[in-house]
């Protein structure tokens, strides 16, 4: 039979279970349970629910085996820089806040009066987001003092996921590398930074590689859903770093698009790229697999979309406000994606029209409108940062890759090749958990490096191509979008 491992992939709004099989030279995928995720706002704070998202892979556990009932192996990857804080007894001190909440909105100045941006960057090479850990633990110590004497282990959230399901703490390297805690010449820990958080370094276990076989599911998981025996294997576990493993190629003369609720665009590089040009652009430089670096930038992408879907109170699907932008007019309005004010404002909607009325322009009023303005701003917003990466990749970038959810998205996709005069291949969909199970697989000996991994990919799926087209006018729109 075929060996069977199972991707749980969990973003900010859902997660799901997926198996994949390798049958027939192709990666065969099905998806068996999917669950809703969200913040909840607690104590005026926004926080995720980890216990509540472990009861899901437990219960998406039972319903895999009633169709796989044996199992190779599981591994979890979800967002970024959010952690968990465990006692002595191996408990959650407190809450897991999230990423979104407001009381990090001012802590990089005041962390930059202990040390200098400069010297943050240059020890880390790490772009600068006010929800990096670094800034988090900063004001979780500032309220929480206490948890300096009673927390014992430091876990970021997928980490945590897989000590509950095999009981063995860990730290995995791509997900360690986006909290700006670690420093990138030497991939450990840095002293200096952790101590600005009040924190202690024996805190911080040493990060393990993705592809690491942590141990097996404990047995009563195993008795309570149904297996006999299922290894426990960490991917990479930051989903961006999943799925940039999933990209279909095999040269190095590409970007990429991780479009979903962010878009992370950069580009696989061999070594860091921490230049001076690189701090000033704002680039990350995050651990990829198997000795790469994914350097990088988040862009707002389609969490836009996502909280206009949502003020609307879901009376439009995703796919209907597709439509809708398309009929409506091109370049009516732009806004700078970026933007701090669009990070978690209360009214979508009413943001993105108090920003166009501030900078004089056509306030949207329809949902078309302003699902049109969300996405030619995101293709801007796609054509700045690749010209960026052009200046500090020394390698030419080709095509654009764009995977993950918003794959799907084509409107966006033909957008994006418009305005960046780039053939972009749109696909996979699943390239966060495909890259889960490509790990799993390589771990395993199925497959036996990187490289077979992408070919598998470029076997087992549908990949889309879309080809620029001319704009009249794009050039002023351009200069438009720049100056707002």
């Amino acid at each position: 039979m075929a060996t069977t491992c199972i991707a749980v992939d969990i973003g900010a709004s859902s997660g799901r279970l997926i198996a994949g099989t390798i049958e027939d030279g192709k990666l065969k995928l099905e998806e068996l349970h999917r669950f809703k995720n969200a913040m909840t706002h607690i104590d005026g704070h926004d926080r995720w629910d980890v216990e509540g998202l472990f009861g899901e892979i437990e219960e998406g556990l039972k319903k895999v085996h009633q169709v796989y009932p044996s199992v190779k192996s599981i591994g979890v990857d979800t967002w970024g820089v959010d952690y968990a804080l465990l006692d002595r007894q191996g408990d959650l001190i407190r809450k897991v806040y999230a990423y979104r909440d407001h009381r990090t909105d001012h802590t990089m100045e005041e962390v930059f009066g202990e040390i200098g941006r400069e010297d943050i960057y240059k020890k880390t090479g790490v772009q600068f987001l006010q929800f990096n850990t670094l800034y988090q633990l900063k004001e979780h110590y500032k309220a929480h003092p206490e948890d300096v004497e009673n927390a014992k282990i430091y876990m970021m959230v997928p980490d945590y996921l897989h000590y509950r399901l095999s009981g063995k703490t860990s730290v995995e390297y791509t997900n360690a590398t986006t909290t700006q805690l670690l420093n990138v010449h030497t991939n450990t820990w840095d002293a200096e930074l952790i101590k600005v958080t009040g924190f202690d370094r024996d805190f911080f276990q040493d990060p393990i590689a993705a592809g690491t076989k942590l141990g097996q599911v404990k047995a009563e998981i195993l008795e309570k859903t149904g297996f006999d025996k299922m290894d426990v294997v960490v991917p990479a576990t930051h989903d961006t770093g999943s799925a940039v493993a999933a990209v279909p190629a095999i040269d190095k003369e590409f970007a990429y698009i991780s479009s979903g609720t962010w878009s992370l665009m950069g580009v696989e590089s061999d070594r860091p790229i921490a230049s001076e040009l690189a701090g000033q652009y704002n680039f990350a430089n995050e651990g990829g697999v198997y000795n790469t670096y994914r350097v990088l930038k988040n862009i707002m992408g389609l969490w836009l979309i996502q909280e206009v879907q949502r003020i609307y109170d879901y009376k439009y699907s995703f796919a209907e406000l597709v439509e809708l932008a398309e009929e409506a007019q091109s370049f009516g309005c732009l806004i700078n994606p970026n933007h701090e004010r669009f990070l978690n404002p209360a009214n979508m909607v009413e943001e993105i029209q108090a920003f166009c009325k501030e900078t004089d322009q056509m306030v949207p009023t329809e949902p078309g409108q302003i699902a049109r303005c969300i996405f030619e701003s995101l293709a801007f917003q796609y054509k700045e940062v690749l010209l960026q990466l052009s200046e500090l990749y020394d390698v030419p970038i080709k095509r654009i890759h764009i995977i993950g959810g918003g794959s799907k998205n084509l409107l966006l996709n033909q957008l994006c090749a418009d305005f960046t005069e780039c053939d972009v291949y749109a696909g996979p969909d699943e390239a966060t958990a495909i890259g889960n199970l490509l790990l799993q697989f390589i771990t395993s000996g199925e497959l036996d490096s990187l490289t077979d991994a992408r070919k598998l990919v470029m076997e087992s799926f549908d990949i889309k191509k879309f080809e620029p087209r001319t704009y009249e006018g794009i050039n002023q729109q351009w200069e438009k979008f720049r100056r707002i």
